[in-house]
């Protein structure tokens, strides 16, 4: 399952709102790719649900994974974080083994699956 802070759940309604999406049919799409000095990247956008998608619903919005990405967000929890280093969504993933210094890629204990995504 993957959860959304009040504040994520929050802000994702606003972008949602200012993009004139109906919350019913769009969601956050949380998702993974290679890259980044530590293997993978976050991918997270605002999109409408796919045929092989996995949707999990929290606070009355859609989250959205794709099934090569599941394995590596499983119980994240998405937040919205405002601090000195800027603002945006912030993904705490309790599948993350190490992480670059900047923060922006992750590595998770299952090196094998890299070429899956």
């Amino acid at each position: 399952m993957i959860t959304i802070t009040d504040k994520g759940a929050e802000k994702v309604r606003e972008f949602l709102a200012s993009q004139g999406a109906d919350p019913s049919e769009a969601g956050l799409r949380v998702g993974v790719r290679g890259g980044g000095c530590s293997g993978f990247q976050y991918n997270l956008a605002f999109d409408q649900e796919r045929d092989g998608d996995e949707i999990f619903t929290d606070h009355g919005l859609k989250i959205l994974v794709d099934s090569p990405s599941l394995p590596y967000v499983r119980g994240s929890i998405i937040d919205y974080v405002d601090s000195m280093q800027g603002a945006g969504f912030q993904v705490n993933n309790p599948n993350v083994i190490a992480a670059c210094g900047c923060g922006s890629s992750f590595r998770v204990a299952d090196e094998e699956q890299v070429s899956a995504v």
